[in-house]
């Protein structure tokens, strides 16, 4: 599903226009993502938790050359899945 198809999906069950939706559905993103840019969690209750995992450095192989590299330490931003979430797909 993509986010056109994930827009419609949300005005379908919530009776609401599309563009509402999509103005929610762009809100909740933008508020995620400035959430986890300040280091904070996002939990959902049932849903799940945003957060961001600290991705130690490691040395790598570049595939063209076959040279050793160091790639550095980053954050990056995870989803844990929730237990209900779980039980639904599981």
């Amino acid at each position: 599903m993509n986010k056109a198809e994930l827009i419609d999906q949300m005005a379908k069950v919530s009776k609401l226009s599309r563009t509402h939706c999509k103005v929610a559905l762009e809100a909740f993103i933008d508020s995620v993502s400035l959430a986890l840019k300040q280091n904070k969690t996002v939990s959902l209750t049932g849903f799940g938790t945003f957060v961001i995992m600290k991705r130690k450095s490691r040395v790598g192989v570049n595939p063209a050359t076959g040279k050793k590299m160091q790639i550095p330490a980053k954050n990056v931003p995870k989803f844990k899945p929730g237990k209900a979430l779980k039980s639904l797909v599981g």
